[in-house]
């Protein structure tokens, strides 16, 4: 009979540790826990020079500078790293940094010099572009997340000419998004972002054959990404 209330005991205990274990798994976030991912896509980044000027070096003063840019658009990728914590069953927030490999095409644009009467061309490039976002997300159902991403940025601008070498400038700004992830497997999933950012203005120079040339250089651009994840 010792034996039986033993083992009744033991069973007992058993269903209230499985019952709890149930339900904590219920309630567990499916999205919750690390991620990489990978994605590829299309962005337009349009650059704003403002208060430009060239000091020439043999007249020993500067001059005002009219500039012209074109938008640059070019295809882009992203690779990506994250965790992202079960708030509830239905919220989540993430972490997550990101950064694209190599350099986009690049962009025409030209400057004149107008007491110099001098003027030139320069092809201008985005590369080194990363972001750091926190990123609130909604769950729709164990296999689809909704999210939002706002975070800072940041860039390298590269740039040469008729009468400058390549050289570079780095930017920070801030970036918001939108994006989707949709689960194919246990583990993978596919995603769609869309991504606007905005450099701040900051006083670059380049050093041309003629002279500095200085100017406010800044700008925003915004990307549309596909892509595969893995979440871990």
């Amino acid at each position: 009979m010792k034996t039986v209330k033993i083992s009744a005991l033991v069973l007992a205990m058993a269903g209230v540790c499985a019952t709890s274990a149930h339900a904590q798994s219920a309630n567990t976030n499916p999205w919750e826990g690390f991620y990489a991912e990978a994605a590829v896509g299309w962005g337009q980044f349009n650059p704003t020079i403002n208060n430009a000027s060239l000091y020439s070096n043999r007249l020993g003063r500067s001059s005002p500078v009219t500039t012209q840019q074109d938008n640059l658009s070019s295809g882009i990728n992203k690779v990506g790293l994250g965790y992202t914590f079960g708030l509830s069953d239905k919220y989540t927030l993430g972490l997550a940094a990101s950064y694209s490999l190599g350099a986009s095409s690049p962009a025409n644009g030209s400057f004149y010099a107008t007491n110099f009467r001098s003027g030139t061309w320069f092809k201008y490039q985005i590369k080194d572009v990363w972001s750091v976002t926190l990123n609130p997300g909604y769950v729709i159902d164990k296999d689809k997340l909704a999210y939002a991403k706002v975070g800072v940025a940041g860039n390298t601008m590269g740039i040469n000419g008729g009468t400058a070498n390549y050289q570079t400038t780095n930017f920070t700004g801030y970036v918001l998004g939108l994006g989707y992830k949709q689960m194919v497997t246990q583990s993978i999933y596919f995603l769609g972002e869309v991504n606007y950012a905005s450099m701040s203005s900051k006083t670059a120079t380049i050093q041309t054959s003629s002279g500095p040339l200085s100017g406010n250089v800044g700008g925003s651009g915004v990307d549309v990404l596909v892509g595969v994840g893995y979440k871990f």
